[in-house]
């Protein structure tokens, strides 16, 4: 056995905080904070009322007005969180696809989470953008969240460490963050209306946490509140959470923005502290704001609050002239293709390896079957304004056909999760083409897939709304598979598809009863013909689609998609021939996933189960072969009702654009799985304690108050699938030792395995006696530490306060609940390793 040594704990850095004394280096900050502070005073002094109204409305869709008589350059935004999109949908500038959120929180790592923040600053810069929009730290109170993949996690405190984490990344490359959404947008189903109604206990105790913890340790440049109500008042007029909470209690001075279209009232947005309405350029701001200051119905200083904010943060990323920023060096340059593939390892979470089915055996003459069309039409990332182009994406097929031996891998489709025609992707190559009411070219812009989606000037050069009257999407498209090929469209107006020269369809898609605006902007996919095509002939596809009259609507969009869906095979075959292939192989693969129609953004989901056959193929596969394993790509939990009759299970999430690299990284024994689950995986749809996400009379009830997650099914008895915190690596590890006080955690543990490797030690608090109404255990710390065979590795892990603390609703105030605790070192939640009793005063 190894001499033991001891690792860092796990936490993030604290804010600067400005005081008396101090270092060289806070002394220095704190000069630097004033120069800042002192340009924005300087800067607010010139302007007058209507320009200060403007400033703080958007000028577009993703921009502030620049104002060059106060050497304020326009602050640029962009969507995230998971890659830097800049201000136009098109893959003409790619971006770094990095693996969902949820899947960065499967790490456990808020260093990880930092360096992923660096990259995506990295990633901002060179797009020219300022302020990132993520990251998104609402709660997994359900599975049935649509979109809980943008997320963290179930639990406040890990959600509260990786946003940190993530912050501070972002902020370290001098791009500010918004953390949302600020708050209670904790389900999709009529988001922009709902009214959250959650309890003083759980609103502080579970949903505030994660913004307060980031607000506490990553000092974030910028909140994003939410469209949703929280008990009767929309959260952008929210004036106690936003001004007396968020501003008051925890000091926050960033800007606070509204989601996009979610700012309604002009005086009660400023009066409630809601600083930025987007997008433009027709907000409540601008005149409105003025006209209502003239009026008497908003006091000026109101808004020179929120110009002061909206200057700081542009103080803060180097666009106001006479103010330092806060970074002018940035970090080392990163190599995003390198950390994607890093990151996605290090969040798959094996969950099931019976018999040490992985690493899989790689020596000579060994073979695998690889299975299912997920394994090689990989979904990357989530759906919704989460959505990037990368330059490249590695699917499971490609990252194992690379990494094994020639003639070790065959494959077969098996099952295809989705029934549904998507945007035209694989094998087509398309542009859009504006013409003018005459016909005439106005301009092109070539396109990642068959859909359009341009917002507000996101239009190809020289083209604008008032000339365009018509858009052709146009290309060839070179089947890889013969047989008849469906293409269809989605979107609402006018359109006529032609393939191959002919006339398929055309017609008019009316409005239909979807509930949220933009997946009703969209409308619903429909075949509209079907073609029967050889494989390898190419063949001219072109879609044209009659643009309305958009002068009126809020926002000015287009967004309409052609689809495609190849030929569908009758589903036994296709797994007969799954089958034959995996008999024939020592070892199967199977890759089941969900589709953008199950999880995105503007909806919930109503059940579990993975779409289409899959659950099907996994079966008939593992009763011809042992050695079955099942790679999952999901952004949240899925039923998996055959996991004890296959040899291993692996979660991937969405991976982003390496994940095939990293799942041959990871299946071969290249890497370990490093992740650990970050929500609970339920062993069916009906053990899910939490499954109300559909509001009653507009009002959505949080009645489980603090029981939600991993809270819920120990307070209720259920045994989930795979609990919080589970995950299995490629070593076993011997917990030594446990010693507890009450403001740290020493823990001692060995590698007893033949492998080096990876351990979350989680920390879990029980109180022995409770006096008060809490869940019978929750996590309150954790750290990672690492180790070679055989060797000893001691870990120092401080307890925060607030761990043994409740929002006391009475005294509306956080108070300390002594007694005697159980302090509990964990392999996952209710994998106790060791215990030690703690008594607090």
């Amino acid at each position: 056995m190894g001499a033991p040594h001891r690792t860092a704990p796990h936490r993030t850095a604290q804010p600067h905080r400005s005081r008396r004394g101090g270092s060289a280096v806070t002394d220095a900050h704190q000069v630097r904070d004033q120069i800042r502070e002192d340009a924005v005073e300087a800067a607010l002094d010139k302007l007058d009322l209507d320009t200060k109204t403007l400033l703080l409305a958007g000028q577009d869709m993703w921009s502030l007005p620049a104002v060059p008589a106060i050497g304020l350059r326009s602050l640029v935004m962009s969507d995230g969180p998971i890659g830097v999109r800049g201000v136009r949908w098109t893959a003409d500038e790619p971006s770094v696809a990095l693996p969902s959120p949820t899947s960065l929180a499967a790490a456990w790592d808020p260093e990880l989470a930092r360096r992923a923040g660096r990259l995506l600053a990295q990633e901002a810069r060179r797009k020219g953008v300022h302020v990132l929009l993520a990251p998104t730290v609402n709660l997994h109170r359900s599975p049935l969240g649509g979109r809980h993949f943008e997320c963290y996690s179930e639990d406040p405190y890990l959600t509260g460490v990786i946003g940190s984490g993530y912050v501070n990344g972002v902020q370290d490359g001098g791009v500010g963050t918004t953390v949302k959404h600020f708050v209670g947008n904790d389900a999709e189903t009529d988001r922009f209306t709902v009214d959250s109604v959650i309890a003083p206990r759980p609103l502080r105790e579970l949903y505030l946490a994660p913004f307060e913890a980031i607000v506490e340790n990553a000092r974030p440049w910028g909140i994003m509140t939410a469209y949703n109500q929280v008990n009767g008042t929309t959260m952008t007029e929210h004036h106690h959470l936003v001004n007396e909470v968020l501003r008051g209690e925890w000091g926050f001075d960033g800007c606070n923005v509204s989601d996009w279209m979610a700012a309604r009232s002009t005086a009660a947005d400023i009066l409630g502290g809601m600083d930025v309405a987007m997008p433009g350029p027709t907000t409540v701001y601008g005149p409105a704001l003025a006209g209502a200051v003239r009026a008497g119905e908003v006091p000026e200083s109101a808004v020179d609050d929120a110009v002061r904010n909206v200057l700081r943060l542009a103080a803060r990323v180097g666009a106001l002239e006479g103010a330092p920023a806060v970074v002018e060096t940035p970090p080392a340059p990163a190599d995003g293709q390198a950390l994607a593939r890093e990151l996605a390892a290090r969040g798959f979470v094996l969950v099931r390896n019976e018999d040490g089915a992985l690493p899989l055996d790689a020596t000579a003459g060994r073979t695998v079957a690889l299975l299912g069309a997920a394994a090689r039409d990989a979904r990357v990332l989530g759906g919704g304004s989460a959505t990037v182009f990368p330059e490249r994406i590695v699917s499971p097929l490609d990252g194992l056909a690379a990494a094994l031996p020639d003639g070790a891998l065959t494959y077969a489709v098996g099952a295809d999760p989705s029934e549904e025609p998507t945007p035209a992707g694989q094998g087509f190559e398309l542009v859009a083409v504006c013409r003018d009411a005459s016909g005439a070219v106005l301009g092109e812009a070539a396109l990642p897939t068959g859909q359009v989606q341009w917002i507000g000037d996101d239009l190809p050069a020289g083209v604008t709304y008032a000339t365009m009257a018509s858009i052709e999407v146009r290309g060839t498209f070179m089947p890889r598979e013969s047989g008849e090929h469906a293409f269809g469209t989605r979107g609402l107006g006018a359109f006529s598809l032609a393939v191959g020269g002919r006339p398929l369809w055309s017609g008019v898609q009316e409005m239909g009863d979807e509930a949220d605006p933009f997946e009703a902007f969209f409308g619903a996919p429909s075949v509209r013909g079907g073609v029967t095509l050889t494989e390898g002939e190419p063949v001219e596809v072109s879609l044209t689609y009659q643009v309305p009259d958009t002068s009126g609507l809020p926002m000015r969009a287009v967004m309409f998609s052609l689809l495609h869906l190849g030929p569908r095979r009758d589903p036994d075959e296709l797994i007969a021939e799954a089958v034959a292939a995996a008999r024939a192989a020592d070892t199967a693969v199977v890759v089941v996933a969900t589709t953008e129609r199950v999880e995105s953004e503007g909806f919930d989901r109503s059940d579990l189960a993975l779409p289409g056959r899959q659950d099907d193929l996994v079966r008939a596969v593992a009763a011809v072969n042992p050695n079955t394993v099942v790679v999952v790509n999901a952004g949240s939990p899925v039923e998996l009702p055959w996991r004890e009759d296959v040899a291993a299970v692996l979660l991937t999430w969405f991976p982003g654009q390496e994940g095939g690299a990293a799942l041959a990284d990871v299946l071969l024994g290249e890497a370990e799985p490093g992740g650990r689950l970050p929500t609970t995986w339920p062993a069916r749809y009906a053990d899910a304690p939490v499954t109300e996400v559909v509001p009653t009379g507009g009002r959505l009830e949080y009645g489980e108050g603090l029981f939600i997650g991993y809270r819920a099914y120990e307070r209720h008895g259920v045994v989930p699938a795979y609990p919080f915190g589970h995950g299995l690596g490629y070593t076993d590890w011997a917990y030594d030792s446990l010693e507890a006080t009450a403001d740290t955690v020493r823990v001692r543990l060995t590698n007893t395995g033949t492998r080096p490797g990876r351990e979350v030690v989680q920390v879990y608090l029980a109180p022995l006696e409770d006096t008060v109404e809490r869940p019978a255990s929750w996590l309150a710390a954790f750290a990672s530490v690492t180790a070679g065979p055989g060797e000893s590795v001691e870990t120092e892990i401080p307890l925060p306060a607030r761990a043994f603390e409740i929002w006391d609703e009475e005294a509306r105030a956080w108070r300390r609940i002594g007694g005697a605790y159980e302090v509990r070192a964990s392999h996952a939640h209710g994998d106790t390793r060791l215990t030690a009793t703690l008594d607090i005063a």
